[in-house]
């Protein structure tokens, strides 16, 4: 920030705490200046520390990257000053960029990647931080006034001491998105906002090579791209035709022990995007808050994907997208290609929600899948309701009905929440009938009424102990309640007493659970192969989670589970340990074990023991934030797969990449035929022009 313009800008650096100690003075002084021209929104940042460079923390150069790991800074807009919808922009001290979309501080689309510019520099004093924002990037209105004054936020976290502070403060149990709470930006002067257009074509080329199976090798030329038009500042056109994910990354697996489908997070770009705004349902959150039960009407993955996660071909497709103050709504048309036993298949969601009041919010969402054999639909209508600061309530009633089938089937949900700096409390309500079928969506368990209360506390009292090391005490009840929908029986119950949990200063923690469980099984449960007859069960399993410090060098995070599980003991441990030595370089290895004792079927075998182990490790080496290497291996004993991914990217300009990428997989298929293996090596190279 050595420019002579900057000397213009007066700093603000009145910051107040957040974490750990609410409306103090930081320890630490940050100071943040403002300038634009006709192009640019200009940030100068200077997180000033006692301890220099000796104080940062950052464990990689991944985009959009944790926030419990990296010191950062986060600059939030409300361009339309509606206190509900905000823009972050987040840079760590080495330039990597996060940025992300928040509607109401609940919804959030994470992987939004905006058109900015950082760079950062560490130095004897603490970092400093400049970004250049286009103002292409942001949303705002077009108003009579020359002048317009934005919310506005600025939020520090230091890592070393996990402080965090802003410039205009809120409540620790929110988050720098709660723009009700923002400060202001005054006495702008942005260019009238007009249509601008971004266009991304690319080039792919590919060798795929396959063994012991009915496909022979073959090379592929594609070329692709989409076309981003904002009509106007509320107003977002998508295009895409000929879609390629090669730069996704790869799912993970997960050996799964519940009753519960697993679900499978999104990672392709262009279905991340304003995902929030078709986001409706509910799902188990990191708190528990919704119990085990997920519900969507509407899941991107049923788009471009079969059952496995394996590609099909999407063809052209669109995505319409309008925010504003009063509403929002959108559209979505998808068309996959036919591919061997599946057919073309059109794909359309319709989106639609009127805002009201303070943070209020219903809507309703429709989903369509054609194709020859019938038609799947869906109806939803949604509400979201800011009862007040603490207490909300959020609901959902879904129909689905399916012309192939000729069935039709019910969900819904009930969600109240009550959430202060002291206390956490919830009662999820759901309900899942037995032919409910939402193609598009995602259901985790069918036939089913969830009942979920709980509550956590939230104790920062001088009698803890050691308050050098332990930040707060944290105990809480999570109920989980489900009863057959079309018989009203009880056939699961949890109770997940938590009498310990602690948050440690430097960001870790430990906590312990015991879990007196009841399942009645209406039909064989196979979980890892493991088959467990009909029948009622009752077993007490405990868990222990544990992590130290996330952001150091070394870090390791674990959770082991014992007790008995049906008719026999399964103990699990899970191990993910992180070593990043510089930032450059990081490495994520993690061990993951079942052993079944007496389970099931394993009862009447001699030894009765089986051990599942699913094994991954993770490696990213960059050479700045945009040349990075990325590396990941996995091994699974229950199907004996193995699977590879390797992938170089280069970001030779903000949002244009060059990808190599090498996929392996290889298992033991279901019909015991030879081990079947199949490669892929990939290059592609993307163009970003923004109009």
């Amino acid at each position: 920030m050595n420019d002579a313009e900057w000397k213009f800008a007066k700093p603000i650096a009145n910051f107040i705490q957040i974490e750990p100690f609410q409306g103090k003075q930081p320890s630490q002084r940050t100071d943040v200046r403002v300038l634009y021209n006709k192009n640019y929104l200009y940030f100068g940042i200077f997180a000033r520390d006692s301890l220099g460079k000796k104080a940062i923390r950052a464990t990689d150069f991944k985009r959009d990257f944790s926030f419990r790991q990296h010191d950062l800074v986060a600059l939030s807009f409300d361009g339309f000053n509606d206190k509900r919808n905000a823009m972050a922009l987040v840079t760590n001290p080495y330039g990597v960029q996060r940025d992300f979309l928040s509607f109401d501080d609940i919804y959030y689309d994470i992987d939004w990647d905006g058109l900015w510019r950082v760079r950062t520099t560490r130095t004897d004093s603490g970092w400093v931080a400049e970004m250049a924002v286009p103002w292409q990037t942001l949303r705002y209105p077009k108003t009579d006034s020359l002048i317009q004054n934005w919310g506005f936020n600025v939020f520090r976290n230091r890592r070393l001491t996990n402080e965090q502070s802003a410039f205009s403060p809120f409540p620790r149990t929110f988050t720098n998105t709660r723009m009700d709470y923002a400060g202001v930006l005054t006495n702008l002067q942005p260019p009238p906002p007009s249509t601008n257009l971004r266009i991304q074509p690319y080039f792919l080329t590919s060798f795929d090579r396959y063994k012991n199976f009915d496909r022979p090798d073959k090379n592929t030329y594609k070329l692709g791209g989409e076309v981003k038009w904002a009509i106007n500042p509320n107003a977002i056109l998508d295009l895409t035709v000929n879609t390629d994910f090669a730069q996704a990354d790869a799912d993970r697996q997960v050996n799964n022990v519940t009753r519960f489908s697993v679900f499978f997070p999104e990672r392709r770009q262009f279905f991340l995007e304003n995902a929030s705004l078709f986001g409706v349902g509910v799902g188990p959150n990191e708190d528990l808050s919704g119990g085990s039960m997920r519900v969507q009407p509407f899941f991107s993955r049923t788009i471009g994907l079969d059952d496995s996660g394996n590609p099909i071909p999407i063809d052209v497709g669109g995505r319409f997208v309008y925010r504003s103050l009063k509403r929002n709504y959108g559209a979505i048309a998808m068309r996959q290609r036919g591919v061997g036993d599946t057919p073309g298949t059109n794909f359309f969601v319709g989106r639609y929600s009127e805002n009201f009041g303070k943070q209020n919010r219903i809507g309703g969402l429709v989903t369509v899948k054609n194709r020859p054999d019938g038609t799947n639909l869906t109806g939803t209508i949604d509400g979201f309701f800011r009862l007040s600061e603490s207490h909300s309530l959020n609901t959902m009633a879904v129909y689905s009905t399916s012309s192939n089938t000729g069935k039709s089937g019910f969900s819904g949900f009930a969600q109240y929440y009550y959430t202060t700096n002291q206390f956490k409390i919830w009662w999820t309500q759901s309900i899942v009938t037995k032919d409910f079928n939402p193609e598009m969506g995602f259901v985790s368990r069918s036939d089913v009424i969830g009942t979920t209360p709980g509550i956590f506390f939230f104790n920062r009292g001088k009698w803890i102990p050691f308050k050098k090391f332990i930040r707060a005490f944290e105990p809480g009840i999570m109920t989980e309640f489900y009863h057959q929908a079309s018989t009203g029986k009880l056939i699961e119950r949890q109770l997940n007493i938590n009498p310990i949990w602690l948050n440690f200063q430097r960001g870790g923690f430990f906590g312990y659970l015991i879990n007196p469980t009841f399942q009645r099984l209406t039909e064989p449960f196979v979980p890892l192969g493991v088959q467990i007859d009909n029948g009622d069960y009752n077993y007490v399993r405990h868990q222990i989670y544990a992590s130290t410090n996330p952001s150091a060098i070394v870090s390791l995070n674990t959770s082991f589970e014992w007790g008995t599980y049906f008719n026999g003991r399964l103990n699990s441990h899970d191990i993910r340990l992180q070593i990043a030595p510089i930032p450059h370089i990081s490495i994520l290895a993690r061990y993951n074990r079942n052993h079944f004792n007496k389970v099931g079927s394993l009862a009447q075998e001699a030894n009765g023991e089986l051990d599942v182990d699913l094994y991954s490790i993770e490696g990213r080496f960059a050479l700045n934030p945009r040349v990075q290497l990325i590396g990941f291996y996995q091994k699974n004993a229950e199907n004996l797969s193995q699977n590879y991914n390797i992938r170089l990217s280069w970001e030779y300009q903000p949002l244009s990449y060059i990808y190599v990428v090498y996929n392996h997989r290889e298992f033991d298929n279901l019909l015991q035929k030879p081990r079947q293996i199949e490669d892929h090596v990939i290059a592609k190279i993307s163009y970003l022009k923004q109009f």
